[in-house]
């Protein structure tokens, strides 16, 4: 899915090499939790790695991709491999989402970086006393925002889950025969919610005017 521009749930975690393993695996149970309260279940997890143009020692490339494997299976996840497709500064763990027509689409990830760290002079002092450079996970939740959106709103076909709705109930009286039913219903559940508005929209059946309520 194509997008004009996008803005991205983009963050970074400082830890030690030690902490990689149990970060990402956090990282990935969040993922996906969010993506099954959007309604996503069948998401396809990849790892990409070392690409030909990269920064940093295959020693480090080793280290890096190592901590995402042994990551994805304390998550027990299955993954595919991408040779070369690894960002230049570290390999990363993709989550595919596919959108109406079977098409698949990144939007979550987790990157390792052992490089970036050392380029802005980052360090922290360790139990030993000493002085390291930590490591530096870059992570997205839904990646950019309005593929994600476009995404969500394909999969629904516009009909949202209730908790993410906009309008989440209407109440609509037939005639004005049942108005006054219609506010016993809307009045107190309105009142459980102050979030909750009630508006009153005129319809028109022929010469009979009657009125609906609405809650959002």
């Amino acid at each position: 899915m194509r997008v004009r521009g996008f803005v991205q749930d983009d963050g970074h975690i400082f830890c030690t090499e030690s902490q990689i393993e149990a970060e990402v695996t956090a990282f990935n149970a969040l993922v996906l939790k969010v993506y099954k309260d959007f309604g996503f279940n069948d998401v396809v997890v990849k790892l990409a790695l070392r690409p030909e143009g990269r920064v940093g020692s295959d020693e480090i490339w080793d280290k890096s991709e190592d901590a995402l494997r042994a990551a994805l299976r304390a998550s027990g996840m299955e993954w595919i491999e991408l040779p070369g497709e690894g960002a230049f500064y570290g390999p990363k763990i993709e989550f595919h989402i596919k959108d109406a027509i079977g098409r698949s689409w990144q939007c979550g990830t987790i990157q390792v970086d052992f490089s970036m760290p050392g380029r802005l002079s980052a360090e922290f002092v360790d139990e030993d006393n000493t002085r390291k450079v930590p490591v530096m996970l870059h992570r997205a939740i839904l990646g950019s925002l309005e593929r994600f959106i476009g995404i969500l709103v394909e999969n629904h076909a516009g009909a949202l889950p209730l908790w993410l709705a906009p309008v989440q109930m209407v109440v609509i009286n037939i005639s004005q025969a049942q108005e006054e039913y219609a506010e016993k219903v809307v009045l107190p559940a309105s009142a459980c919610n102050q979030i909750c508005v009630m508006r009153r929209l005129p319809i028109k059946y022929e010469n009979i005017a009657c009125r609906n309520y609405l809650i959002n």
